[in-house]
């Protein structure tokens, strides 16, 4: 049995897919990006601006599952280009630093929108 995770508070999603599934007690959230779901636009700054607004969506997805950032236990971080591995890794760090979820860091060819980096979780319920 799985229950969809739908909020206003995150970017309305792109395609046929959900924001967020929960299923046997863990959360699975779609890749957010840097859209401020606000505007509907990418925030603008960097990496740095671009990864706090990723995260701001992720919070939100998972707080409207019932759960938080605390109780995320995977990570996937995919970056368009992985110079920018650093300036991602210190804001990663204020949201999940003292957290350590195990974590899988990628350079990709593009991602949607061409923005800098797009994150996906799991977390436990």
């Amino acid at each position: 049995m799985k229950q969809i995770v739908r909020t206003d508070k995150a970017p309305v999603p792109a395609g046929p897919y959900s924001q967020a599934v929960i299923a046997g007690g863990l959360v699975f959230l779609a890749g957010q990006i840097g859209t401020d779901p606000a505007t509907d636009t990418i925030v603008e700054g960097g990496v740095e601006a671009q990864t706090h607004q990723v995260f701001a969506n992720l919070k939100a997805v998972l707080e409207a599952a019932g759960t938080s950032l605390e109780n995320v236990v995977k990570a996937s971080v995919f970056l368009q280009n992985m110079s920018d591995f650093a300036a991602m890794n210190d804001v990663y760090r204020v949201y999940l630093g003292g957290n350590s979820p195990a974590r899988t860091t990628v350079e990709v060819a593009r991602l949607p929108k061409n923005v800098l980096v797009e994150i996906d979780l799991i977390a436990v319920r």
